[in-house]
């Protein structure tokens, strides 16, 4: 019987793969390959190659170990294609394999590659996934606004998390007004787990340094899981001593603390070293046995069996050309400060700097800093779309486009949020200390020190007046905007213009 190719992606790399599941481990031949377009499409932070490359490399010798036979392709392989269907194509000419096994990739750019590649290809689900596509295309059918709320509710209900029968631990669904604490004044978490590179992983940077030493991002140190194992005592670390609190203080942001009580398990989630459902059953376990408040455990098992599947459901539901939506016709070419340029603004020095040293960000810092800015100031979204793609290490296209195209750009015109996410200083300054180290006053609403998330955030409801006037959520602002005094509106608008022209002259803003 002729053996069969197993293709295993860098992102999928859990023993229950579909693929792997469907396959014989006696004939059938598993392919991996480091190549350079899945390194290259955008420039990808150091950090998430080297992530994504040493925890393959790690998840090829244990599929060995279980008896499998794997052909793996090292990025300086001298025969290595450079392509994941250049590849496929290469293993099957070696043993003569006219059929590949594939779970279904999470970038539509991948899944047409394979379905047009000059081989039998059979897709099969990714069930790692609580809510498959067909579920939730039976959720959206008849529903006028996809909102995440309710699809959260089926999924509390499908998986029985947090459940005590047909209702909700508590008699509530959500207890998010609980979870937007400003930055406490101490932290009392040392931060994520962090590993020691070993001989595996120590080549790995070694290879990425020397390939891919440009990109935006340093690679050193890495601390990243690289296995399951290490990815599980993260997770148990996370759950035993940062769990309690991270409900109270998940949206805040302290300059001398990039990681609060947060997880950092997006990643290992990301990649297939965890799984969600053993993630979240994690959560609910510590707060069965009392040592987690309900708000803490609710809130983080919405942003996995809610926000994470919700959003992986908007990806598929509208299509490949998603990630390239503009629907606020926005065209400003992405500043160089998102790279590193000097800025006087605190808030996104701190935000780009922590993302260059560890590929990291927060939902917030991303949500109302880096995003925030960008939408203000009129940024292409698929530019900011490529670089949030780029720069952070659990950045896959499903999670991400939809992330930043829908909820943090408003391009996909309201398929996720029902308002654009914007605000003006006093929102980070309430969330965070960042505006005591500020050059800017975020007090000060016009004149020389003013800070530029409040002229921004006028000049952006003023230009999109027509969209958004009738929107019930953001009506109040309008009439806000609408009482100020005449020449106070031009000031701001005059200003906020002075502003984005220094900005796209390469000025230091």
């Amino acid at each position: 019987m002729v053996s069969r190719l197993v293709l295993v992606l860098g992102d999928q790399l859990n023993a229950g793969l579909s693929a792997l599941r469907e396959a014989d481990r006696d004939r059938d031949i598993v392919v991996m390959a480091e190549v350079v377009d899945e390194a290259s499409y955008v420039q990808h932070h150091p950090k998430k190659i080297a992530l994504v490359f040493a925890a393959m490399r790690k998840f090829a010798k244990g599929l060995r170990d279980e008896g499998w036979t794997v052909r793996y392709s090292e990025l300086d392989d001298t025969e290595n294609a450079g392509s994941i269907v250049g590849e496929l194509l290469r293993r099957a000419e070696e043993t003569g394999a006219d059929e590949v096994l594939a779970t279904e990739p999470g970038e539509w750019r991948l899944i047409s590659a394979l379905k047009h590649a000059p081989l039998k290809v059979h897709l099969l689900p990714d069930d790692r996934f609580i809510a498959s596509h067909e579920e939730f295309e039976t959720w959206v059918e008849g529903r006028k606004q996809l909102r995440m709320e309710y699809f959260y509710r089926d999924m509390r209900r499908k998986t029985g998390l947090m459940m005590e029968g047909d209702k909700p631990a508590g008699d509530k669904w959500n207890y998010d007004h609980d979870n937007r604490k400003p930055a406490p004044d101490e932290v009392e978490f040392g931060g994520p787990m962090q590993f020691t590179p070993d001989e595996t992983v120590e080549a790995v940077l070694d290879l990425v340094e020397a390939r891919f030493g440009s990109h935006f991002g340093e690679l050193r140190p890495f601390w990243f899981a690289t296995t399951t194992a290490q990815a599980r005592r993260a997770l148990t670390h996370f759950v035993k001593h940062a769990l309690p609190s991270f409900g109270d203080y998940q949206d805040a942001m302290l300059n001398d603390n990039r990681f609060l009580y947060h997880a950092i398990v997006s990643p290992y989630l990301n990649t297939g070293l965890l799984t969600p459902l053993e993630v979240c059953e994690a959560v609910e376990a510590a707060w069965k046995a009392g040592d987690v408040p309900i708000n803490a455990a609710e809130g983080f098992i919405r942003q996995v069996i809610g926000w994470r599947e919700y959003v992986r459901g908007i990806y598929f539901l509208e299509g490949p050309e998603y990630p390239q939506r503009n629907g606020l016709d926005h065209s400003r070419d992405l500043p160089d400060l998102y790279w590193g340029g000097k800025t006087q603004m605190n808030c996104l020095a701190r935000a780009v700097e922590q993302t260059r040293e560890e590929a990291y960000a927060h939902h917030i810092q991303r949500l109302m800093v880096t995003g925030n800015f960008g939408l203000l100031a009129g940024v292409h979204p698929t530019q900011m779309h490529e670089w949030y793609l780029a720069v952070y290490a659990d950045a896959f296209e499903w999670v991400e486009a939809p992330n930043t195209v829908g909820m943090s750009q408003f391009a996909d015109g309201g398929v996720i949020a029902s308002k654009p996410y914007v605000s003006s200083g006093a929102y980070i300054n309430r969330m965070s200390d960042y505006c005591k180290n500020c050059a800017y006053s975020v007090s000060k609403k016009t004149g020389e020190g003013a800070c530029p998330f409040n002229l921004l955030y006028w000049h952006f409801l003023d230009r999109h007046r027509d969209r958004f006037e009738g929107n019930p959520r953001m009506g109040n602002m309008y009439r806000t905007w609408d009482r100020m005094d005449a020449d106070r509106r031009e000031t701001v608008l005059a200003e906020a213009a002075d502003f984005l022209k220094r900005l796209d002259a390469g000025e230091k803003v």
